[in-house]
Protein backbone atom coordinates (compact mmCIF):
# COMPACT_ATOMS: atom_id res chain seq x y z
CA UNK A 1 0.00 0.00 0.00
CA UNK A 2 2.87 2.39 1.03
CA UNK A 3 4.37 1.66 -2.34
CA UNK A 4 1.38 2.64 -4.35
CA UNK A 5 1.21 5.88 -2.26
CA UNK A 6 4.57 6.77 -3.95
CA UNK A 7 3.45 6.29 -6.93
CA UNK A 8 0.36 8.48 -6.96
CA UNK A 9 2.59 11.30 -5.25
CA UNK A 10 5.45 10.49 -7.88
CA UNK A 11 2.95 10.98 -10.61
CA UNK A 12 1.64 14.13 -9.34
CA UNK A 13 4.41 15.86 -8.57
CA UNK A 14 6.06 14.79 -12.30
CA UNK A 15 3.00 16.29 -13.43
CA UNK A 16 3.20 19.56 -11.38
CA UNK A 17 6.40 20.23 -12.79
CA UNK A 18 6.25 19.16 -16.36
CA UNK A 19 4.37 20.38 -19.53
CA UNK A 20 2.52 23.35 -18.64
CA UNK A 21 4.48 24.57 -15.47
CA UNK A 22 1.31 25.13 -13.54
CA UNK A 23 1.36 24.15 -9.60
CA UNK A 24 -1.60 21.35 -9.39
CA UNK A 25 -1.54 17.91 -8.23
CA UNK A 26 -3.77 15.81 -9.43
CA UNK A 27 -4.02 13.40 -6.40
CA UNK A 28 -4.41 16.45 -3.52
CA UNK A 29 -2.96 15.35 -0.51
CA UNK A 30 -5.85 15.90 1.26
CA UNK A 31 -7.64 12.96 -0.24
CA UNK A 32 -4.51 10.38 0.98
CA UNK A 33 -3.67 9.39 4.08
CA UNK A 34 -1.50 11.45 6.65
CA UNK A 35 0.41 9.13 8.60
CA UNK A 36 4.23 8.92 8.40
CA UNK A 37 3.87 9.77 4.94
CA UNK A 38 6.50 12.20 4.16
CA UNK A 39 9.60 10.11 4.02
CA UNK A 40 11.46 11.84 1.41
CA UNK A 41 12.74 14.86 -1.11
CA UNK A 42 9.86 13.59 -3.42
CA UNK A 43 7.35 12.95 -1.28
CA UNK A 44 7.40 16.40 0.41
CA UNK A 45 7.41 17.87 -2.78
CA UNK A 46 4.48 16.57 -3.95
CA UNK A 47 3.03 17.21 -0.79
CA UNK A 48 3.52 20.75 -0.94
CA UNK A 49 2.00 20.80 -4.41
CA UNK A 50 -0.40 19.80 -3.23
CA UNK A 51 -1.05 22.23 -0.74
CA UNK A 52 -0.74 24.58 -3.82
CA UNK A 53 -3.49 22.97 -5.44
CA UNK A 54 -6.42 22.88 -2.95
CA UNK A 55 -6.60 26.43 -3.36
CA UNK A 56 -8.87 25.88 -6.07
CA UNK A 57 -11.42 24.33 -3.59
CA UNK A 58 -11.20 27.51 -1.55
CA UNK A 59 -11.63 29.94 -4.43
CA UNK A 60 -14.77 28.15 -4.75
CA UNK A 61 -16.52 30.25 -2.10
CA UNK A 62 -14.14 33.16 -1.68
CA UNK A 63 -16.31 35.56 -3.94
CA UNK A 64 -19.52 34.65 -1.73
CA UNK A 65 -17.70 36.15 0.84
CA UNK A 66 -15.78 39.23 -0.33
CA UNK A 67 -17.04 40.48 -3.78
CA UNK A 68 -20.80 39.69 -3.03
CA UNK A 69 -20.43 41.01 0.42
CA UNK A 70 -19.09 44.48 -0.85
CA UNK A 71 -20.19 47.02 -3.28
CA UNK A 72 -19.02 45.72 -6.39
CA UNK A 73 -21.23 42.47 -7.06
CA UNK A 74 -24.68 41.22 -6.34
CA UNK A 75 -27.00 38.44 -6.47
CA UNK A 76 -27.96 37.97 -10.18
CA UNK A 77 -31.41 37.40 -9.59
CA UNK A 78 -33.38 39.47 -7.00
CA UNK A 79 -36.96 37.16 -7.56
CA UNK A 80 -35.22 34.21 -7.18
CA UNK A 81 -36.53 32.27 -4.07
CA UNK A 82 -34.32 28.63 -4.38
CA UNK A 83 -32.24 27.88 -0.95
CA UNK A 84 -28.50 28.17 -2.51
CA UNK A 85 -29.79 31.88 -4.28
CA UNK A 86 -31.30 32.51 -0.55
CA UNK A 87 -28.03 32.17 1.28
CA UNK A 88 -26.13 34.25 -1.54
CA UNK A 89 -28.74 37.35 -0.89
CA UNK A 90 -28.79 36.90 2.38
CA UNK A 91 -24.74 36.87 2.25
CA UNK A 92 -25.76 39.92 -0.31
CA UNK A 93 -27.81 41.72 2.55
CA UNK A 94 -25.79 41.53 5.85
CA UNK A 95 -28.05 38.58 6.90
CA UNK A 96 -25.98 35.60 6.91
CA UNK A 97 -27.12 32.73 8.35
CA UNK A 98 -24.69 30.94 10.75
CA UNK A 99 -25.22 27.98 9.07
CA UNK A 100 -24.29 29.30 5.40
CA UNK A 101 -22.67 26.79 3.37
CA UNK A 102 -20.51 29.36 1.99
CA UNK A 103 -19.51 30.55 5.37
CA UNK A 104 -18.45 26.98 6.63
CA UNK A 105 -16.93 25.50 3.71
CA UNK A 106 -14.51 28.07 3.07
CA UNK A 107 -13.80 28.21 6.95
CA UNK A 108 -13.31 24.03 6.78
CA UNK A 109 -11.54 23.89 3.14
CA UNK A 110 -8.98 26.65 4.27
CA UNK A 111 -8.55 24.38 7.84
CA UNK A 112 -8.07 21.15 5.90
CA UNK A 113 -5.02 23.00 3.68
CA UNK A 114 -3.75 24.53 7.45
CA UNK A 115 -3.65 21.33 8.41
CA UNK A 116 -1.77 20.14 4.98
CA UNK A 117 0.36 23.03 5.21
CA UNK A 118 1.13 21.96 8.88
CA UNK A 119 2.61 18.59 8.25
CA UNK A 120 4.52 19.70 5.54
CA UNK A 121 6.42 22.13 8.08
CA UNK A 122 6.74 18.95 10.40
CA UNK A 123 7.96 17.02 7.68
CA UNK A 124 11.18 19.31 7.13
CA UNK A 125 11.56 20.35 10.83
CA UNK A 126 10.19 23.61 11.00
CA UNK A 127 8.48 24.77 14.09
CA UNK A 128 6.83 27.61 15.24
CA UNK A 129 6.70 29.38 18.99
CA UNK A 130 4.07 31.44 19.87
CA UNK A 131 5.51 32.74 22.84
CA UNK A 132 8.67 34.53 20.63
CA UNK A 133 6.65 34.72 17.24
CA UNK A 134 9.44 32.87 15.63
CA UNK A 135 9.83 29.94 13.21
CA UNK A 136 12.97 27.66 13.83
CA UNK A 137 14.51 24.76 12.51
CA UNK A 138 14.59 21.55 14.32
CA UNK A 139 17.28 18.50 12.67
CA UNK A 140 16.17 17.33 9.40
CA UNK A 141 17.70 14.56 7.13
CA UNK A 142 16.64 16.64 4.15
CA UNK A 143 19.54 19.86 2.88
CA UNK A 144 19.41 22.60 4.73
CA UNK A 145 18.71 24.38 1.29
CA UNK A 146 15.83 22.27 0.01
CA UNK A 147 13.88 21.97 3.59
CA UNK A 148 14.27 25.64 4.23
CA UNK A 149 12.75 26.46 0.44
CA UNK A 150 9.88 23.95 1.46
CA UNK A 151 9.20 25.76 4.52
CA UNK A 152 9.55 29.49 3.20
CA UNK A 153 6.45 28.58 0.73
CA UNK A 154 4.36 26.96 3.01
CA UNK A 155 5.12 29.83 5.59
CA UNK A 156 3.75 32.11 2.57
CA UNK A 157 0.60 29.48 2.31
CA UNK A 158 -0.34 29.10 5.86
CA UNK A 159 0.09 33.36 6.47
CA UNK A 160 -1.84 33.87 2.93
CA UNK A 161 -4.76 31.95 4.55
CA UNK A 162 -4.29 32.81 8.00
CA UNK A 163 -4.76 36.64 6.78
CA UNK A 164 -7.77 36.00 4.95
CA UNK A 165 -9.69 34.30 7.85
CA UNK A 166 -8.76 36.87 10.70
CA UNK A 167 -10.22 39.25 8.46
CA UNK A 168 -13.64 37.48 7.32
CA UNK A 169 -13.95 35.86 11.25
CA UNK A 170 -12.03 37.79 14.01
CA UNK A 171 -10.18 35.31 15.91
CA UNK A 172 -9.59 31.80 14.92
CA UNK A 173 -7.79 28.52 15.88
CA UNK A 174 -4.10 28.95 15.96
CA UNK A 175 -3.05 25.59 14.90
CA UNK A 176 0.38 25.88 13.88
CA UNK A 177 1.12 21.99 14.22
CA UNK A 178 -0.48 18.41 13.13
CA UNK A 179 -3.23 17.87 15.75
CA UNK A 180 -5.22 14.85 15.93
CA UNK A 181 -9.10 15.11 16.17
CA UNK A 182 -9.46 15.17 20.00
CA UNK A 183 -6.44 17.45 20.61
CA UNK A 184 -8.10 20.21 18.10
CA UNK A 185 -11.09 19.97 19.73
CA UNK A 186 -9.41 21.88 23.00
CA UNK A 187 -8.38 25.07 21.08
CA UNK A 188 -10.56 27.38 21.29
CA UNK A 189 -10.50 30.59 19.10
CA UNK A 190 -7.00 32.77 19.66
CA UNK A 191 -7.46 36.70 19.89
CA UNK A 192 -6.73 37.97 16.80
CA UNK A 193 -3.64 39.43 17.85
CA UNK A 194 -2.03 36.36 17.67
CA UNK A 195 -3.12 34.73 14.70
CA UNK A 196 -0.99 38.30 13.63
CA UNK A 197 1.96 36.68 15.03
CA UNK A 198 2.05 33.85 13.48
CA UNK A 199 1.38 35.49 9.95
CA UNK A 200 3.91 37.63 10.72
CA UNK A 201 6.50 34.87 11.57
CA UNK A 202 5.73 32.81 8.70
CA UNK A 203 5.98 35.51 6.32
CA UNK A 204 9.84 36.70 7.74
CA UNK A 205 10.50 32.94 7.40
CA UNK A 206 9.18 33.59 3.49
CA UNK A 207 10.86 36.24 3.14
CA UNK A 208 14.21 35.31 4.46
CA UNK A 209 14.27 31.66 2.77
CA UNK A 210 12.43 31.87 -0.16
CA UNK A 211 13.50 32.78 -3.58
CA UNK A 212 14.68 36.16 -4.32
CA UNK A 213 15.38 35.69 -7.93
CA UNK A 214 14.13 38.55 -10.41
CA UNK A 215 11.22 37.51 -12.14
CA UNK A 216 13.50 37.45 -15.46
CA UNK A 217 15.44 35.03 -13.87
CA UNK A 218 12.36 32.69 -12.42
CA UNK A 219 12.28 29.28 -13.83
CA UNK A 220 10.08 27.70 -16.08
CA UNK A 221 9.10 25.50 -13.61
CA UNK A 222 8.83 27.84 -10.26
CA UNK A 223 6.15 29.82 -11.84
CA UNK A 224 3.34 29.56 -9.64
CA UNK A 225 5.58 28.98 -6.49
CA UNK A 226 5.54 31.80 -3.82
CA UNK A 227 8.97 33.32 -3.38
CA UNK A 228 10.67 36.42 -1.07
CA UNK A 229 9.01 39.04 -3.43
CA UNK A 230 5.83 37.94 -3.02
CA UNK A 231 6.00 37.06 0.29
CA UNK A 232 7.12 40.75 0.67
CA UNK A 233 4.18 42.28 -0.81
CA UNK A 234 1.64 40.31 1.32
CA UNK A 235 3.57 41.68 4.95
CA UNK A 236 2.98 45.21 3.35
CA UNK A 237 -0.47 44.56 3.05
CA UNK A 238 -0.42 42.95 6.81
CA UNK A 239 1.55 45.78 7.69
CA UNK A 240 -0.88 48.24 5.94
CA UNK A 241 -3.88 46.49 8.07
CA UNK A 242 -2.15 46.46 11.27
CA UNK A 243 -1.67 50.95 10.31
CA UNK A 244 2.30 50.32 10.19
CA UNK A 245 2.96 52.11 7.41
CA UNK A 246 6.66 52.72 7.76
CA UNK A 247 7.31 48.86 7.75
CA UNK A 248 5.04 48.34 4.79
CA UNK A 249 6.53 51.37 2.96
CA UNK A 250 10.25 49.72 3.55
CA UNK A 251 8.86 46.14 1.84
CA UNK A 252 7.06 48.38 -1.15
CA UNK A 253 9.86 49.97 -1.71
CA UNK A 254 12.04 47.14 -2.13
CA UNK A 255 9.97 44.89 -4.24
CA UNK A 256 9.20 48.03 -6.54
CA UNK A 257 12.84 48.39 -6.99
CA UNK A 258 14.37 44.81 -7.31
CA UNK A 259 11.62 42.20 -7.64
CA UNK A 260 11.78 42.60 -11.73
CA UNK A 261 8.20 42.38 -11.38
CA UNK A 262 6.70 45.04 -13.75
CA UNK A 263 3.23 46.17 -15.08
CA UNK A 264 1.89 44.88 -18.39
CA UNK A 265 1.25 46.95 -21.14
CA UNK A 266 -2.04 46.22 -21.85
CA UNK A 267 -4.44 45.81 -18.89
CA UNK A 268 -6.44 42.91 -20.13
CA UNK A 269 -2.43 41.37 -21.54
CA UNK A 270 -2.48 40.61 -17.39
CA UNK A 271 -5.53 38.26 -17.58
CA UNK A 272 -4.63 36.25 -21.15
CA UNK A 273 -4.71 32.77 -20.71
CA UNK A 274 -2.04 33.32 -23.05
CA UNK A 275 0.39 34.89 -21.24
CA UNK A 276 0.06 33.39 -17.56
CA UNK A 277 2.05 34.03 -14.86
CA UNK A 278 3.46 37.69 -16.28
CA UNK A 279 5.70 40.22 -15.14
CA UNK A 280 2.29 41.47 -12.97
CA UNK A 281 1.72 38.62 -11.52
CA UNK A 282 3.49 37.89 -7.86
CA UNK A 283 1.06 35.00 -7.22
CA UNK A 284 -2.51 33.38 -8.32
CA UNK A 285 -4.38 30.32 -8.16
CA UNK A 286 -3.48 28.06 -10.70
CA UNK A 287 -6.03 26.31 -13.18
CA UNK A 288 -5.25 23.90 -15.68
CA UNK A 289 -8.15 22.91 -18.38
CA UNK A 290 -8.34 19.60 -20.52
CA UNK A 291 -10.45 17.46 -19.04
CA UNK A 292 -8.69 16.13 -15.98
CA UNK A 293 -10.28 18.05 -13.62
CA UNK A 294 -8.15 20.91 -13.11
CA UNK A 295 -9.76 23.65 -14.84
CA UNK A 296 -11.44 26.71 -13.31
CA UNK A 297 -15.45 27.01 -12.99
CA UNK A 298 -15.93 30.38 -13.12
CA UNK A 299 -15.98 31.15 -16.79
CA UNK A 300 -19.33 28.98 -16.47
CA UNK A 301 -20.66 30.41 -12.73
CA UNK A 302 -20.21 33.95 -13.71
CA UNK A 303 -21.26 33.64 -17.31
CA UNK A 304 -24.68 35.23 -17.74
CA UNK A 305 -27.79 32.78 -17.01
CA UNK A 306 -29.64 31.33 -19.82
CA UNK A 307 -26.95 32.70 -22.10
CA UNK A 308 -26.63 29.22 -24.26
CA UNK A 309 -22.80 29.16 -25.93
CA UNK A 310 -23.44 32.39 -27.11
CA UNK A 311 -20.60 34.10 -23.92
CA UNK A 312 -19.46 30.44 -22.70
CA UNK A 313 -19.88 27.21 -23.86
CA UNK A 314 -22.34 25.13 -21.94
CA UNK A 315 -24.21 28.71 -20.70
CA UNK A 316 -23.89 30.26 -17.42
CA UNK A 317 -25.13 30.59 -14.15
CA UNK A 318 -25.21 34.18 -13.79
CA UNK A 319 -23.50 34.63 -10.55
CA UNK A 320 -21.56 37.48 -9.05
CA UNK A 321 -23.20 39.64 -11.20
CA UNK A 322 -21.47 43.18 -10.89
CA UNK A 323 -23.66 46.07 -9.95
CA UNK A 324 -24.74 48.86 -11.34
CA UNK A 325 -23.06 50.82 -9.24
CA UNK A 326 -19.49 49.30 -10.26
CA UNK A 327 -20.59 50.12 -13.91
CA UNK A 328 -21.20 53.34 -13.00
CA UNK A 329 -17.81 53.82 -11.72
CA UNK A 330 -16.08 53.33 -14.94
CA UNK A 331 -15.87 56.47 -17.52
CA UNK A 332 -16.03 56.09 -21.21
CA UNK A 333 -12.22 55.78 -21.83
CA UNK A 334 -11.39 53.57 -19.00
CA UNK A 335 -9.72 50.41 -20.81
CA UNK A 336 -10.66 47.81 -18.03
CA UNK A 337 -14.24 48.11 -18.24
CA UNK A 338 -14.35 46.01 -21.56
CA UNK A 339 -11.83 43.42 -19.25
CA UNK A 340 -13.94 43.03 -16.37
CA UNK A 341 -17.85 44.20 -17.29
CA UNK A 342 -19.32 42.00 -20.20
CA UNK A 343 -22.86 43.18 -21.68
CA UNK A 344 -25.11 40.26 -22.91
CA UNK A 345 -28.07 40.91 -24.89
CA UNK A 346 -29.82 44.21 -26.56
CA UNK A 347 -32.33 46.98 -25.34
CA UNK A 348 -34.14 46.16 -22.65
CA UNK A 349 -33.07 42.98 -22.25
CA UNK A 350 -29.37 43.49 -21.67
CA UNK A 351 -27.76 42.47 -18.79
CA UNK A 352 -23.92 42.81 -17.31
CA UNK A 353 -21.51 39.83 -16.06
CA UNK A 354 -18.48 39.12 -14.79
CA UNK A 355 -16.51 39.13 -17.79
CA UNK A 356 -13.12 39.06 -15.86
CA UNK A 357 -13.20 35.29 -15.38
CA UNK A 358 -14.67 33.80 -18.45
CA UNK A 359 -12.53 32.45 -20.65
CA UNK A 360 -13.14 30.10 -24.05
CA UNK A 361 -14.14 26.28 -22.68
CA UNK A 362 -14.51 23.27 -24.67
CA UNK A 363 -15.48 21.53 -21.79
CA UNK A 364 -18.35 22.92 -19.36
CA UNK A 365 -16.49 24.39 -15.86
CA UNK A 366 -13.13 23.74 -17.24
CA UNK A 367 -11.73 26.95 -18.21
CA UNK A 368 -7.62 27.45 -17.71
CA UNK A 369 -7.86 30.95 -16.43
CA UNK A 370 -5.61 31.28 -13.10
CA UNK A 371 -6.91 33.79 -10.13
CA UNK A 372 -4.90 36.22 -9.84
CA UNK A 373 -4.31 37.04 -5.89
CA UNK A 374 -0.88 39.46 -6.12
CA UNK A 375 -0.36 41.84 -9.12
CA UNK A 376 2.34 44.42 -9.35
CA UNK A 377 -0.28 47.20 -9.41
CA UNK A 378 -1.09 46.08 -5.92
CA UNK A 379 2.28 46.91 -4.80
CA UNK A 380 2.02 50.62 -6.22
CA UNK A 381 -1.16 51.90 -4.71
CA UNK A 382 -0.15 50.42 -1.75
CA UNK A 383 2.42 52.44 -1.53
CA UNK A 384 -0.05 54.99 -2.33
CA UNK A 385 -1.73 54.30 0.71
CA UNK A 386 1.50 54.11 3.15
CA UNK A 387 3.15 57.07 1.97
CA UNK A 388 -0.39 59.25 1.75
CA UNK A 389 -1.42 62.65 -0.23
CA UNK A 390 1.98 63.36 -1.80
CA UNK A 391 3.21 64.30 -5.27
CA UNK A 392 5.18 60.60 -5.26
CA UNK A 393 1.46 58.89 -3.94
CA UNK A 394 -0.19 60.55 -6.86
CA UNK A 395 2.74 59.43 -9.24
CA UNK A 396 2.16 55.84 -8.31
CA UNK A 397 -1.72 56.40 -8.30
CA UNK A 398 -0.82 57.50 -12.19
CA UNK A 399 0.90 54.38 -13.62
CA UNK A 400 -2.30 52.49 -12.99
CA UNK A 401 -4.87 55.03 -14.57
CA UNK A 402 -2.36 56.28 -17.77
CA UNK A 403 -2.33 52.44 -18.66
CA UNK A 404 -6.37 52.00 -18.38
CA UNK A 405 -6.19 55.48 -20.86
CA UNK A 406 -7.59 58.08 -18.60
CA UNK A 407 -5.64 61.45 -17.69
CA UNK A 408 -3.00 61.88 -14.92
CA UNK A 409 -4.59 62.98 -11.85
CA UNK A 410 -2.42 66.42 -11.05
CA UNK A 411 -1.12 67.67 -7.06
CA UNK A 412 -3.49 70.81 -7.35
CA UNK A 413 -6.76 68.62 -8.49
CA UNK A 414 -6.04 66.66 -5.90
CA UNK A 415 -5.23 69.09 -2.75
CA UNK A 416 -6.63 67.48 0.50
CA UNK A 417 -6.81 64.12 2.18
CA UNK A 418 -10.18 63.48 1.43
CA UNK A 419 -9.74 64.03 -2.15
CA UNK A 420 -6.67 61.67 -1.96
CA UNK A 421 -8.49 58.82 -0.16
CA UNK A 422 -11.40 58.87 -2.44
CA UNK A 423 -8.87 59.06 -5.84
CA UNK A 424 -7.12 56.13 -4.07
CA UNK A 425 -9.83 53.62 -3.34
CA UNK A 426 -12.11 54.15 -6.59
CA UNK A 427 -8.32 53.41 -7.85
CA UNK A 428 -8.24 50.21 -6.50
CA UNK A 429 -11.70 49.10 -6.50
CA UNK A 430 -11.50 49.54 -10.61
CA UNK A 431 -8.10 48.21 -10.76
CA UNK A 432 -9.06 45.17 -8.65
CA UNK A 433 -12.67 44.92 -9.85
CA UNK A 434 -13.81 41.11 -9.39
CA UNK A 435 -10.65 39.83 -8.12
CA UNK A 436 -12.29 39.78 -4.66
CA UNK A 437 -9.77 42.67 -3.61
CA UNK A 438 -12.43 45.30 -2.88
CA UNK A 439 -14.04 43.47 0.11
CA UNK A 440 -11.00 43.60 2.27
CA UNK A 441 -9.95 47.13 0.74
CA UNK A 442 -12.84 48.04 2.60
CA UNK A 443 -12.32 46.77 5.96
CA UNK A 444 -8.29 48.07 5.87
CA UNK A 445 -9.71 51.39 5.06
CA UNK A 446 -11.26 51.92 8.22
CA UNK A 447 -8.25 51.91 9.61
CA UNK A 448 -5.51 53.38 6.81
CA UNK A 449 -7.92 56.24 5.86
CA UNK A 450 -9.66 58.90 7.77
CA UNK A 451 -12.12 59.99 5.53
CA UNK A 452 -13.35 56.55 3.27
CA UNK A 453 -15.14 54.09 5.70
CA UNK A 454 -16.35 50.59 5.11
CA UNK A 455 -20.11 51.36 6.80
CA UNK A 456 -20.67 54.90 5.05
CA UNK A 457 -19.27 53.04 1.85
CA UNK A 458 -21.87 49.95 2.18
CA UNK A 459 -24.98 52.26 3.21
CA UNK A 460 -24.04 54.65 0.39
CA UNK A 461 -24.31 51.54 -2.21
CA UNK A 462 -27.77 50.09 -0.66
CA UNK A 463 -29.09 53.65 -1.40
CA UNK A 464 -27.66 53.33 -5.05
CA UNK A 465 -28.86 50.14 -5.57
CA UNK A 466 -32.18 50.09 -3.88
CA UNK A 467 -34.41 51.47 -6.43
CA UNK A 468 -32.60 48.87 -9.18
CA UNK A 469 -32.11 45.66 -7.19
CA UNK A 470 -32.82 45.83 -3.40
CA UNK A 471 -36.00 47.15 -3.96
CA UNK A 472 -37.40 45.14 -6.82
CA UNK A 473 -36.94 41.79 -3.88
CA UNK A 474 -40.98 40.05 -3.50
CA UNK A 475 -42.91 41.43 -1.00
CA UNK A 476 -42.47 41.35 1.92
CA UNK A 477 -38.94 43.23 1.31
CA UNK A 478 -37.17 45.14 3.41
CA UNK A 479 -36.74 49.15 3.39
CA UNK A 480 -33.95 51.00 2.30
CA UNK A 481 -33.72 52.01 6.40
CA UNK A 482 -34.55 48.47 7.50
CA UNK A 483 -31.88 47.32 4.89
CA UNK A 484 -29.32 49.81 5.96
CA UNK A 485 -29.57 48.90 9.87
CA UNK A 486 -28.44 45.52 8.96
CA UNK A 487 -24.62 47.12 8.32
CA UNK A 488 -23.00 47.32 11.47
CA UNK A 489 -19.63 47.35 12.71
CA UNK A 490 -20.52 43.23 13.93
CA UNK A 491 -21.35 42.65 10.75
CA UNK A 492 -17.86 43.35 9.15
CA UNK A 493 -17.21 39.63 10.34
CA UNK A 494 -18.82 36.35 9.16
CA UNK A 495 -20.18 34.16 11.87
CA UNK A 496 -18.13 31.24 13.10
CA UNK A 497 -19.79 28.43 11.82
CA UNK A 498 -22.81 27.21 13.48
CA UNK A 499 -21.25 23.31 13.12
CA UNK A 500 -17.85 24.49 14.30
CA UNK A 501 -19.83 25.34 17.48
CA UNK A 502 -22.30 22.65 18.44
CA UNK A 503 -20.33 19.51 17.22
CA UNK A 504 -17.45 20.77 19.77
CA UNK A 505 -18.14 18.48 23.25
CA UNK A 506 -14.95 19.59 24.41
CA UNK A 507 -15.80 23.90 25.00
CA UNK A 508 -17.53 26.15 24.10
CA UNK A 509 -17.00 28.53 21.75
CA UNK A 510 -18.30 32.06 21.14
CA UNK A 511 -20.07 32.81 18.29
CA UNK A 512 -19.11 36.93 16.87
CA UNK A 513 -20.94 39.51 18.26
CA UNK A 514 -23.95 40.14 16.33
CA UNK A 515 -25.13 36.74 15.50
Amino acid sequence: MKNSRKLLIGAAFIFAISGCNKMIDLYPISNLSSVAYYTNLTEINSALTGCYSSLQKIMLDEWQLTELRSDNTQMGNSGSGSTPNRDLSDLDMFMPSTSAPSVYNYWINNYYNIRNINLVQNSVGANYTAETGTITFADSKLADSSRKRISSEASFLRAYQYFNLVRLYGGVFLIHEPLDAEAAKKINRSDASEIYKLIIADLQNAIQNGSSAKFASIPAASLGRSNSWVAKALLAKVYLTLNKKAEAITLLNDVIANSGYKLQTNYADVFSTSNEMNSEILFAVRYKSGGIALGSTFANLFAPLQSGSAVVNGDGSGLNTPSANLNAQYTATDLRKAVTIGTFGTGTKAVIYAKKHVSAVTIVNDSESDWTEFRFSDVLLMLAEAQGNSASSIALINQTRLRAGLVALTTAAINTTALFESALATERRLEFALENQRWYDMLRFNTTMTTVKAETTLKDNLTFMYPLHYGLYPAPRLTLLELQALVTTNKLLLPIPQREIDNNTALTIPQNPGY
